[in-house]
């Protein structure tokens, strides 16, 4: 039992790092944009500043916050419900283990 659990720890601190990495580049898509528009002298050195303090105070921090806490388990639920990881690529023990916060999760979006 105690390495059955140490196991979907450590699915679980992958699939939470899987998608930490997946949204901050996702998130970080529109600073790159605007780094090049900067690059081109599109974009002013103080307008590029705040853009980049303005993701890090919004986007980095709540990402930071969702996958770095001790309730991994509805971060991972939460990001296969969205698209966030591809439910194929995870193992069937850890979908298992996810089962009732998928479930919510799903009903969530069920109803919006």
């Amino acid at each position: 039992m105690a390495d059955t659990l140490k196991r979907i720890k450590r699915l679980l601190r992958e699939q939470a790092g899987r998608a930490h990495e997946e949204e901050l580049r996702r998130a970080l898509v529109p600073v790159a944009a605007a780094f090049k528009r900067w690059e081109h002298g599109e974009l002013g050195s103080g307008e590029l500043s705040d853009i980049i303090h303005r993701f890090h105070q919004g986007p980095a921090r709540e990402l930071f916050a969702r996958y770095n806490n001790p309730y991994m388990n509805l971060a991972v639920a939460y990001a296969i419900t969205v698209g966030v990881l591809d439910r194929q690529t995870i193992p069937a023990e850890l979908l298992d283990h996810l089962a009732r916060a998928l479930a919510f999760y799903e009903s969530q979006q069920a109803t919006s």
